[in-house]
């Protein structure tokens, strides 16, 4: 448990980047996110043999799978992104979610350039302010309950999604898990009735 709270103090510490969920007329939807320099850097502190690795689930849209691994601990996570860089990193987030750590519920709009990117000055100017007084928070929180049945019901999704892809219907079942893998029992067995209605079909 103490490992699993330092990881979690390792991860929001290097919540020190901003990902691009879209862009819309000279505006981006931006969400704070680990930078993996970061978190390479205050992982290998709390556990030599962490782990990251990401798979590409699609490339239009940009759909992106990372799967970390600390302490003996895996997690994996899947977003979409405005580039595949930003689906990436969206998807560090999403596994550092399932360690237990808060993530911004909402996320910020800001000024886009094509050729500069999202310009995130004053959201990284309000994120130093804020990281001093939120680290012994985080690093206080217990790592949330797991509900066994949400696991059993990712792994079913996960084993089933193999079967697609090899199917060669990955990017329809791509679309379908774009919003996740449901919040509740209810919502994972919609999504895992989706994809065998995909496999079937």
């Amino acid at each position: 448990m103490a490992d699993l709270d330092r990881a979690r103090e390792a991860l929001r510490a290097s919540l020190t980047a901003w990902a691009v969920a879209e862009v819309r007329a000279g505006q981006a939807r931006v969400t704070l996110v680990p930078a993996p320099d970061a978190l390479a850097l205050h992982l290998e502190r709390v556990d030599a043999g962490w782990a990251l690795s990401w798979a590409c689930d699609s490339v239009t849209p940009p759909v992106v799978r990372a799967r970390l691994t600390v302490c003996g601990v895996t997690r994996e996570g899947l977003a979409t992104g405005h580039t595949l860089n930003d689906a990436r990193l969206c998807a560090l987030a999403d596994a550092a979610h399932f360690f237990g750590l808060p993530l911004p519920e909402e996320a910020q709009w800001v000024e886009y350039d094509p050729e500069d990117g999202a310009n995130t000055a004053d959201l990284d100017a309000e994120t130093e302010r804020a990281a001093a007084p939120s680290a012994q928070a985080v690093a206080l929180l217990p790592e949330p309950p797991r509900d066994p049945q949400m696991d059993k019901a990712r792994r079913h999704i996960e084993d089933l999604l193999e079967q697609l892809k090899a199917a060669g219907k990955g990017g329809d079942a791509t679309r379908v898990l774009l919003r996740g893998y449901g919040e509740t029992v209810e919502e994972s067995r919609g999504i895992y009735k989706e994809l065998q209605a995909i496999l079937k079909g």
